[in-house]
């Protein structure tokens, strides 16, 4: 929740390629207080069933710059080995996960409340901020 000496920040994961929410990622929340600020850790969550990220952490008053760290590669990793599972003869020789990690910073200013999807598929994705 927002206050009016900070930022709010919420997420949630669609996978595109399947159009549905992208379950057990792990996600990172990072801030500073400055663009030449060292990041803070300030902890993290995974998205639910649903895609969502209820439980991030609050961001400390001062907070400029947000920066979420979306753990994907064990999430397609797990997709890759499921469709294997079901269809043996389809095995991609490729290198894996081509994006395994996605990192997004944006700018926030106390009282507001950013809300920031991630549309996601194994070759590419897509942010915006949301309402």
């Amino acid at each position: 929740m927002s206050t009016s000496t900070t930022a709010s920040v919420s997420t949630h994961i669609l996978d595109t390629s399947v159009g549905r929410p992208a379950e057990g990622v792990a996600v990172h929340l990072a801030a500073r207080a400055g663009r030449d600020a060292d990041w803070q850790a300030l902890g993290g969550s995974a998205t639910d069933a649903d895609g969502r990220c209820k439980d991030l952490p609050a961001l400390p008053a001062g907070t400029t710059h947000v920066r979420l760290d979306f753990a994907v590669e064990a999430y397609f990793e797990k997709k890759q080995a499921d469709a294997q599972q079901d269809a043996p003869a389809n095995r991609d020789s490729g290198p894996g996960v081509f994006f395994p990690e996605v990192a997004i910073t944006f700018a926030v200013v106390p009282g507001e409340h950013y809300h920031v999807p991630l549309l996601l598929n194994p070759f590419g994705y897509s942010v915006y901020r949301g309402s």
